[in-house]
C-alpha cells in the first residue's frame, strides 16, 4: 500500500489557501505527533526525526533519516535522505525558506490535543525563515474523520457495550437482591468479560463507582479498597471498546440506582445531566438543518448552561465531550470552552462524546455519555436509544 493512499489533495490545496498557508509541513519523532503518521499512512520505526511537506503547489517532499527510508517506500513525492544533523537543518531550510507552512501548533496551549510539535521545532523552522500557523482546520479533516469502516465498527461496538452496561447493571441488582455481595471490582471484572466475549477489545476496565465513588469522574477502583453495594446507591458504569485496538471506540456511561426510587436530589441531578447531554445534541441538530457552523465551544456552552441553570454548574468539572478517531480521545474538535477553547468548526466525518456530569463530592456523582458521528446527513446517536432513566437496579 502507498503512503497517501486516496488522499485528497484538492480538498488541502483549498483549506491551506484559506489559512494563507504554502503548505502542511508535518513531524514526528518516536510517535509524539500520530496525526502526522495517521495523516501519511506510515508504519515504522520512527526513531528518527522525520519531516514532510505536503505543498499547496507541486508534489510532496519527504526529509528521512538514512537508516529509516524504508517507511517512506511508496511517497508520492521525492524523498531527501539525511544522516547527520547538519544535513537535516541544510534540508530543512531549503525547503521551508520564506514559507508560511501550517504545523501540529496551538497558540498559547488553547487545544493541548493539537500542539505536537515541540518549542524547539518551532524555533528551528522559524530560524530558517518560515512562518508557522496552526494546522487545526487540516487536523479535523484528514486525521479525525472516520472511514465507513471505521463507522461500522463503531456501530457494532455501541450497541454492543450498551447492552453489557444493561446487563451489567441489572446483574449488580439481583445480586444485591438475593443477599449477596456486590463490590465495585466484581462489577468492572463481569463488565471486561462481557466485553471479550461480545468479540470487541479495550485498552482499559470500565469506570465502575459506586455513590459517593461516583463522584470521582475518573475513579478507578482497587481490589481490597473498593466499596460493597447497598440499598440506596448511586451506580456509575463507564466503558470503551472497539473492534480492535486503533479502531474508533464506542464510549458510553450509564447510571443506575439501587433501589425502587431515587431519591428527590439524585433525580434532580439526573435530569440536569441528562437535558444537558439533549440540549447539546438539539443545538447541533437544529445548526445542521438550518445549515449553520457550529463549534464544540458551543455545544459545551450551552450543555453547562442547562447544568448551571439546575444549581449544579460549580460541580461540572470538566468538558462536555471529546473527540473520538483512533485515539479515543482523539485529535478532532472536542466539546469545550472550559478546560480549553476549541473554536474548531464541527464538519460532517468527525466524531465525538457527549457526557456531561455532575459531582457532589462526598455524596454522589451522576454521568451521562453518548457518542455522535456527524454524517453528510446529519447527527447521528450512538447507541440508538441513549439512557433516558436512571436503571433502577
Amino acid at each position: 500500500m502507498s503512503l497517501l493512499q486516496s488522499f485528497d489533495f484538492a480538498a488541502l490545496r483549498e483549506l491551506l489557501g484559506k489559512l494563507g498557508a504554502d503548505g502542511w509541513l508535518l513531524y514526528d519523532f518516536h510517535g509524539i505527533n500520530p496525526a502526522a503518521t495517521r495523516v501519511l499512512g506510515i508504519n515504522g520505526m520512527g526513531t528518527r526525526r522525520f519531516f514532510v511537506l505536503l505543498p499547496r503547489a507541486g508534489k510532496p517532499v519527504a526529509i528521512a533519516h538514512r537508516i529509516e527510508l524504508a517507511s517512506f517506500d511508496g511517497f508520492p513525492g521525492e524523498v531527501r535522505p539525511y544522516a547527520a544533523w547538519s544535513e537535516l537543518h541544510g534540508q530543512l531550510r531549503a525547503l521551508v525558506a520564506g514559507k508560511t507552512v501550517a504545523m501540529e501548533v496551538s497558540p498559547a496551549d488553547a487545544v493541548p490535543y493539537l500542539d505536537r510539535v515541540p518549542h524547539g521545532v518551532v524555533e528551528l523552522i522559524e530560524g530558517f525563515g518560515a512562518r508557522v500557523v496552526s494546522s487545526g482546520t487540516l487536523i479535523t479533516r484528514f486525521a479525525a474523520r472516520w472511514s465507513a469502516s471505521e463507522l461500522a465498527g463503531h456501530r457494532r461496538a455501541a450497541e454492543a457495550i450498551a447492552e453489557i452496561a444493561h446487563d451489567t447493571l441489572r446483574w449488580a441488582g439481583s445480586e444485591l437482591a438475593s443477599g449477596a455481595e456486590v463490590r465495585e471490582t466484581m462489577l468492572q471484572s463481569r463488565a471486561m468479560e462481557a466485553i471479550a466475549r461480545a468479540g470487541l477489545v479495550t485498552d482499559h476496565p470500565p469506570i465502575v463507582g459506586f455513590q459517593a465513588n461516583a463522584a470521582n469522574p475518573h475513579y478507578e477502583p482497587k481490589a481490597g479498597a473498593d466499596r460493597r453495594l447497598a440499598a440506596g446507591d448511586v451506580l456509575l458504569l463507564d466503558l470503551w471498546a472497539g473492534p480492535a485496538l486503533g479502531s474508533v471506540f464506542a464510549d458510553q456511561t450509564w447510571m443506575g440506582f439501587a433501589g425502587r426510587e431515587p431519591s428527590e436530589d439524585v433525580a434532580r441531578v439526573w435530569e440536569a445531566v441528562r437535558g444537558a447531554r439533549d440540549a447539546a445534541v438539539g443545538l447541533l441538530r437544529d445548526r445542521w438543518k438550518k445549515q449553520e457552523a457550529v463549534t464544540g465551544a458551543a455545544l459545551d456552552d450551552v450543555a453547562r448552561g442547562v447544568i448551571r441553570a439546575a444549581g449544579f454548574g460549580d460541580y461540572f468539572v470538566h468538558r462536555t465531550g471529546h473527540s473520538i478517531d483512533r485515539d479515543l480521545h482523539g485529535s478532532g474538535p472536542h466539546l469545550d470552552n472550559f478546560e480549553t477553547a476549541d473554536e474548531r468548526t464541527l464538519i460532517p466525518g468527525v466524531g465525538f462524546s457527549v457526557e456531561p456530569g455532575v459531582y457532589l463530592t462526598g455524596r454522589f456523582g451522576i454521568r451521562t455519555e453518548i457518542n455522535v458521528y456527524l454524517g453528510e446527513s446529519g447527527p447521528e446517536v450512538t447507541p440508538q436509544q441513549p439512557q433516558q432513566d436512571l436503571l433502577l437496579v
